[in-house]
């Protein structure tokens, strides 16, 4: 079975220190279509605070979807995700949209620093 490159967001808010990390999408009012947060390192995220919901894709060092939690609310906990080292947040409907599942590999080529 080949693996299915996918790239779901053309915009990568890279946020790879502590600071950055800890903020995440705090004080944002939605994360458009288009662009993804990548929290790195990461296997486990929340979303207290935040206003919307997301899709959030845990990664190995490969790139590769552990997992996909679709849709995850607000104000809650996601679980930790053994093997991932890294978290894309997406827009939420995204994974659904795309078809994303567990296998499928990343391309995180595009991406930018902060938010």
């Amino acid at each position: 079975m080949s693996e299915r490159m996918i790239a779901p967001v053309t915009q990568v808010i890279y946020a790879n220190t502590f600071f950055s990390r800890l903020k995440g999408l705090l004080g944002t009012r939605q994360l458009p279509a288009d662009t993804g947060l990548l929290l790195e390192p990461c296997n486990s995220i929340h979303t207290w605070g935040m206003g919307y919901a997301i899709d959030v894709l845990f990664l190995d060092d490969h790139n590769r979807v552990l997992q996909v939690a679709a849709t995850l609310s607000p104000n809650t906990w996601g679980q930790k995700v053994p093997g991932a080292c890294r978290v894309l947040e997406m827009a939420a409907g995204q994974a659904c949209r795309l078809g994303i599942q567990p296998g499928d590999v990343i391309d995180l080529n595009q991406r930018k620093e902060g938010i």
